[in-house]
């Protein structure tokens, strides 16, 4: 039996945005681990004010690419510069189509002279080990999905983040004193009891910490020696529910709509995509409706990634985001949902909020934006909404009402009325965190 591609869904549905919209689907959560361990408020508090262990052994797609021309690969697909890009160092990685929207971005560790480990959410793994592979780069490629879709069996890697205040002193008392200093981004080679890793400088909603990883064997071992050292300190493990929310605060935009489904040039790589897969399983939904796809799509710019994009060497999409750059562009801002007004339209206690729903952002009854993530932040005391507005209304302090509801989709006016309760908020920067937005890459 033939395994359904992405374009046979597209043509079964009628549109990329019949096949996504799926009005009041459940958010993703990151699988295998517990949704909450001490509660999603108490594992949010950690990572603020003490130190918090989180897990992302199971739900991350790594594909390893090794190869002479495994760097060319990435170069020509990735809009970013690699020059001086150090073996230990990771980078944000940012692919975008010839048209200049964002495939979706991932995380590029650079292993060794000629092997790399692109990891997140697989759309950006699929658009280079396509490019790979039907363009003859002498590359190689292995895949280890997520442990929901791996069928069996444990990971390559293990992963653990610890974050907080007391993140240094937790990891001086397991490794008996400090790590050696490491840039943001950049990994060192540790030891544990004669067991080697790495230790990636890394963070989450601005806080401090590191993202160990290292061969799976090693990881029960690795966490036991975390849990057993961070005890006194009161150390939190964080659960599915709490790990969904710092991007948020970081202003990370989880998996923007990959800008795929139309461009006719792009016929033959929706047919190598497998419907069951992240471009055609990711939801759409929220008030904000429209049946052009288009619409969804994002460049760097508007994700405020325009600072990681380099023309200092071909790629693909690079004559298109020159022009781009040059066009005015949405904004990434934070929105703080008025409490009161949370209150009023979700509950009293309106308990955990999460969603990746495009909801309406209006001022004075007119479209500006869309939400792309709004989530409980217990710290802050609401719900904050990272966000794309039109540049005339992200300035901090603008007043803006988020339209909260789900629009049913075709065969309903994008702009109908439906009754939708607006709920007041005001712009804020992005990232909200403010240590994020002023201190995160002083030293990187």
């Amino acid at each position: 039996m033939t395994t359904p591609s992405l374009q046979d869904g597209i043509d079964k549905a009628g549109s990329p945005v019949a096949l996504l919209w799926k009005p009041g689907a459940a958010p993703w959560t990151p699988e295998v681990v517990e949704r909450e361990y001490a509660g999603w408020r108490q594992e949010q508090a950690a990572w603020h004010r003490g130190v918090a262990l989180l897990n992302l052994s199971h739900h991350m797609f790594d594909l390893f690419i090794e190869g002479p021309d495994a760097l060319r690969l990435l170069s020509e697909t990735g809009s970013n510069s690699f020059e001086d890009f150090a073996v230990g160092q990771a980078k944000q990685f940012v692919p975008v189509t010839a048209n200049g929207h964002i495939v979706t971005d991932g995380i590029l560790a650079r292993d060794g002279e000629q092997s790399f480990t692109l990891s997140g959410v697989p759309a950006a793994q699929h658009w280079v080990q396509y490019h790979g592979e039907r363009n003859g780069y002498d590359v190689s490629f292995r895949t280890d999905p997520s442990s929901a879709f791996r069928k069996g069996g444990d990971p390559v890697l293990f992963r653990y983040q610890v974050q907080g205040p007391l993140a240094a002193e937790l990891i001086e008392r397991v490794f008996g004193g400090p790590l050696p200093k490491t840039r943001f981004f950049h990994s060192s080679p540790v030891e544990l009891d004669g067991r080697r890793f790495r230790a990636l400088r890394h963070g989450m909603a601005g806080q401090a910490g590191f993202e160990f990883i290292g061969p799976w064997e090693h990881g029960q071992y690795v966490q036991d020696a975390l849990l057993r050292e961070g005890e006194p300190l009161g150390l939190v493990r964080v659960g599915a529910l709490a790990y969904t929310t710092p991007s948020v605060e970081s202003g990370w935009v989880p998996s923007p709509v990959p800008g795929i489904y139309t461009d006719p040039e792009l016929l033959e790589y929706r047919r190598q995509l497998a419907l069951f897969g992240i471009e055609g399983q990711r939801p759409l939904n929220g008030s904000y409706f429209s049946p052009d796809i288009e619409d969804y799509y994002c460049t760097p710019y508007d994700l405020g990634y325009g600072k990681v994009v380099s023309f200092n060497h071909d790629f693909i999409g690079r004559e298109a985001l020159q022009r781009a750059a040059a066009q005015p562009h949405r904004a990434k801002v934070t929105l703080v949902l008025d409490p009161g007004e949370v209150r009023r339209v979700l509950g009293q206690d309106p308990g955990f909020v999460l969603t990746y729903s495009r909801h309406r952002i209006e001022h004075q009854g007119r479209l500006v934006g869309v939400t792309m993530q709004t989530a409980s932040i217990d710290p802050v005391g609401t719900v904050l909404g990272l966000s794309l507005v039109d540049s005339p209304y992200a300035t901090p302090g603008t007043q803006v009402e988020v339209v909260w509801g789900q629009h049913p989709g075709g065969g309903t006016a994008p702009e109908a009325d439906l009754g939708f309760p607006r709920i007041r908020a005001t712009v804020q920067a992005a990232p909200f965190n403010q240590h994020a937005r002023t201190l995160y890459r002083h030293n990187a």
